[in-house]
């Protein structure tokens, strides 16, 4: 079991608007210690570095590129010292925001160079694993695997995005759940799957896509549904009740490695871990 939202946290406990999550690793470490604390002590197996946007051209945003490994670093250290026996730290790869050439202006070595600077840096600071997530051109998420493969001893899990329309699921790039299950196994990741971008119905539907293309391992992490604002708050309608029963049948598929994205929080992943060990005493 994964863990839920890591920008969900953060909003909720002290990251203003147009902040940069990753400095909250060096300027409020304790936060970030807590809530690696929170999502193991609800039940995850695995929780997410706090590094979602720490490659250097996201950094940039910023003007931290030169703190890159400081930052990714002290991410995975904080969750690691935060970690119980037999539970486990993965480092969280995002996209770059950058498209690679021609229909860009990165090339395919910048971008590997780039992946590499943040996953070891990941890998020092004493990660388990690496979630190359929230993807949308497979290009990318390939370099990124590539980058971690040839570059440290870490398990390697990508995940990529998909929206519904009249022709079926395909990623801003026009790639299929089906299609992205193989080029992530084909770029030599251990585990593949989906996250963010729909409500756990949809991801029900990706999941069992992804399903019937492999027998490998999958991840699927869902969000709370689509979010709404009422009263200048952001709200995500699916309670973790809600979720529970559409994840009981992502269990059955079965789906290896189950976690929540933005909306989900710590008392998602409470009640998806009784629903987890319920499952597993049938």
């Amino acid at each position: 079991m994964f863990d839920g939202g890591t920008g969900t946290y953060l909003q909720k406990n002290g990251l203003e608007p147009g902040g940069c999550p990753e400095l909250m690793n060096i300027e409020h470490p304790s936060i970030i210690g807590d809530m690696a604390s929170a999502y193991f002590d609800s039940g995850s197996d695995i929780v997410l570095t706090n590094t979602f946007g720490g490659n250097k051209f996201r950094l940039k945003h910023y003007g931290l590129e030169n703190q890159l490994l400081e930052l990714n670093e002290k991410a995975a250290s904080i969750a690691k010292k935060r970690a119980p026996s037999r539970c486990y730290v993965a480092g969280s790869i995002g996209p770059t925001g950058e498209f690679i050439e021609p229909l860009g202006s990165v090339s395919e070595k910048e971008m590997y160079d780039a992946f590499t600077d943040q996953i070891t840096a990941i890998e020092q600071g004493g990660a388990d694993a690496v979630m190359i997530e929230t993807q949308m051109a497979i290009e990318e998420a390939q370099i990124a695997i590539k980058a971690a493969r040839e570059n440290t001893n870490l398990l390697v899990m990508s995940t990529m995005v998909f929206d519904k329309g009249p022709r079926g699921f395909f990623s801003m790039m026009g790639i299929t759940p089906e299609d992205a299950v193989k080029g992530i196994f084909e770029a030599g990741a251990h585990v593949a799957g989906a996250n963010c971008g729909n409500g756990i119905e949809k991801m029900l539907e990706i999941a069992a896509k992804m399903r019937d293309t492999t027998d490998g391992f999958l991840v699927i992490q869902s969000n709370a549904g689509i979010p709404s604002i009422k009263k200048n708050q952001i709200i995500y309608p699916e309670t973790p009740e809600y979720m529970s029963d559409f994840y009981l049948k992502m269990l059955k598929l079965p789906i290896n490695i189950l976690g929540g994205c933005c909306g989900t929080g710590p008392e998602h992943i409470k009640y998806l871990r009784k629903t987890l060990d319920t499952f597993k005493s049938k």
